[in-house]
């Protein structure tokens, strides 16, 4: 391992100053992913700024009936906060279907955004990978890509994104919070995450020196309800081959607001906006639904081994706005 300095942030104006001043720096906090990659020589940080000290760990309400949740909650103690449990389902679900329990207790909110692919070349330093040395090649794409992108891909990358948490936030509409070095900004979970292009090394819109203060999640739509599928190779800690998270309002047999997004399927969680457009207004019938989802995922352009990601994506999605309407 590379040797490295460690700082262990008192205050969130300190952690973003010494980032700022070392462009070699990375945030750590419960290191669930970064030390992971530490070890195998993808990640080499020459400071580790420890932010887990920070008051960032608290869950709160916000006066428009949201909710705020600090940057280092850990992912078992905002999977089992009664008002996520209440009022935003889904995402507990998500981050309860993530990792293992001992992981879920270390890892944290914004650690969770900012995980990192598990495809097999970008992990292995011996082969190359646009995402870990651009302008190496993704041998992904003629490799093995069984898990990789459907969606969103390109020539450079067919790397997915991981986080089960984070799909769950994209249908919910959640904002993170920055701080850096040229003060606070607002940028909603749709747009934080970017798909490749011919920058794949780019995994957020996330500038030097910012860090993640908080999540904002909205106010729900009156009587909305949520939920959260994922398909696995395995029945636990296995990362997702594709998964759906999904929101609805019904009135009178019709869908009134709804809201879907992927997971396991593309760079970054993909939200469902065409899918959406077809759902909206429509009756709750499993046409509309296979309709919809069908809208959505006509956009999919698998490789040669993970076509059958794209059946399994719109089967989980169907049935989980079935069970959701019926529900709402």
């Amino acid at each position: 391992m590379k040797p490295f300095e460690y700082l262990r942030a008192r205050t969130t104006a300190e952690a973003v100053r010494a980032s700022t001043a070392r462009p070699g720096a990375v945030f750590l906090g419960g290191g669930t992913n970064l030390v992971d990659l530490m070890k195998l020589g993808v990640a080499t940080p020459d400071l580790l700024i420890d932010v887990s000290g920070l008051p960032l760990d608290q869950v709160s309400d916000t006066p428009d009936g949201g909710l705020r949740i600090g940057a280092t909650v850990r992912n078992s103690d905002l999977a089992a906060h009664h008002a996520v449990r209440s009022r935003y389902p889904a995402l507990s679900q998500a981050l309860l279907s993530g990792a293992s329990g001992q992981l879920r207790n270390t890892a944290t909110t914004g650690g969770n955004l900012l995980q990192r692919t598990r495809c097999p070349y970008f992990q292995d330093t011996s082969k190359p990978c646009n995402k870990r040395a651009p302008g190496t090649g993704c041998p992904a794409r003629e490799g093995a890509h069984r898990d990789l992108a459907v969606l969103g891909h390109s020539a450079d990358c067919v790397a997915t994104q991981p986080s089960d948490m984070a799909v769950a936030l994209a249908a919910l509409d959640a904002v993170v919070q920055l701080r850096g070095p040229d003060g606070e900004r607002s940028v909603p979970i749709t747009e934080f995450h970017r798909l490749p292009g011919d920058t794949p090394e780019r995994d957020t819109v996330i500038r030097p020196g910012e860090l993640i203060t908080e999540v904002l999640l909205p106010p729900g739509p009156d009587g909305a309800v949520s939920l959260y599928r994922k398909a696995r190779d395995r029945a636990s800690y296995a990362f997702a081959l594709a998964s759906v998270a999904a929101v609805a309002t019904v009135r009178d047999g019709r869908i009134q607001h709804a809201a879907l997004a992927f997971g396991g399927l593309a760079h970054r969680p993909w939200r469902a906006r065409a899918a959406e457009e077809v759902l909206r207004g429509a009756t709750a019938t499993d046409e509309t639904f296979t309709r919809a989802v069908d809208a959505e995922l006509a956009a999919a352009r698998p490789l040669r081994d993970n076509a059958f990601k794209v059946e399994l994506a719109r089967g989980l999605a169907v049935d989980a706005l079935a069970a959701l309407t019926a529900a709402a």
